[in-house]
């Protein structure tokens, strides 16, 4: 098991217990207590956990948790489609995108179906390439690596390596955090690591969230508002925090 593949279950287990012991992961990886306490010290470093005497505790307990894909899966279905739709309106015909793991771009995909003839799409979700695969003239891309099976998404330091090497004219991109003081946040260590990647070589960034994402700080830090080009959200949220967003010069569309 890769170093990143055993940070991100331990930050699954903190998540889940907010606290861990060294003696559990050793006996969990096979691996000895030098490596553990290395792994907890980069972790520590990244600001993602507090090491204690024989274990660690997550750094801020106080972090919404995140849900299954199923679960989510099931919420805010209206508001979903409609920031799918004002999505759209951001794509034309014969564009590379990419479009990383949510529910959120699950339905974004079934709006570029209905929509477009020609796109290419970069996605490290499996529902997302099968609701696409419905257009013959659609190239999908999925990178090879680790699957996780409560997410269906591809992670890994195979999969990182692999979303790195494409130009993306646009990437589509959920977070399950957004706030004025920690930033564009997330859940999953490997999920994380694939927006950073991709990020990076894309041409232009558009975060997709429903309003009930603002204000909010989950686990992982993603990237910082300077880092992206506008955020699309529902017609639900509050007109005053479009407002204090765009004060801080920050673009956020709702219809």
């Amino acid at each position: 098991m890769f170093a990143k593949e055993r940070y991100a279950v331990i930050l699954e287990i903190l998540q889940e217990h907010q606290s861990v012991r060294v003696s559990e992961l050793t006996e969990r990886f096979q691996v000895s207590i030098e490596t553990v306490r290395r792994d907890l010290e980069a972790l520590e470093k990244e600001g993602y956990l507090k090491r204690v005497h024989g274990g660690a505790v997550l750094e801020d307990v106080h972090s919404i948790q995140e849900t299954n894909f199923t679960t989510r899966e099931q919420k805010y279905i209206e508001e979903k489609v409609e920031i799918a739709k004002v999505a759209s309106r951001f794509v034309t015909e014969g564009q590379s995108l990419a479009l990383d793991v949510s529910t959120t771009n699950t339905e974004f995909a079934k709006i570029l179906v209905e929509k477009f003839e020609r796109l290419t799409i970069l996605t490290n979700s499996l529902q997302i390439a099968n609701v696409l695969a419905k257009k013959p003239y659609f190239t999908i891309i999925m990178p090879g690596g680790v699957l996780r099976n409560e997410e269906l998404c591809i992670t890994g330091e195979i999969a990182e390596s692999a979303v790195s090497q494409f130009n993306i004219d646009t990437f589509f991109m959920s977070m399950s955090g957004i706030s004025l003081t920690t930033g564009l946040t997330d859940y999953g260590i490997g999920e994380v690591e694939i927006k950073k990647r991709i990020l990076q070589s894309a041409q232009k960034a558009i975060v997709l969230a429903d309003s009930s994402k603002f204000g909010v700080a989950a686990l992982l830090k993603v990237c910082d508002f300077q880092d992206v080009n506008k955020i699309i959200t529902d017609s639900k949220i509050d007109s005053a925090i479009i407002e204090k967003y765009k004060t801080n010069g920050i673009q956020v569309i709702n219809q």
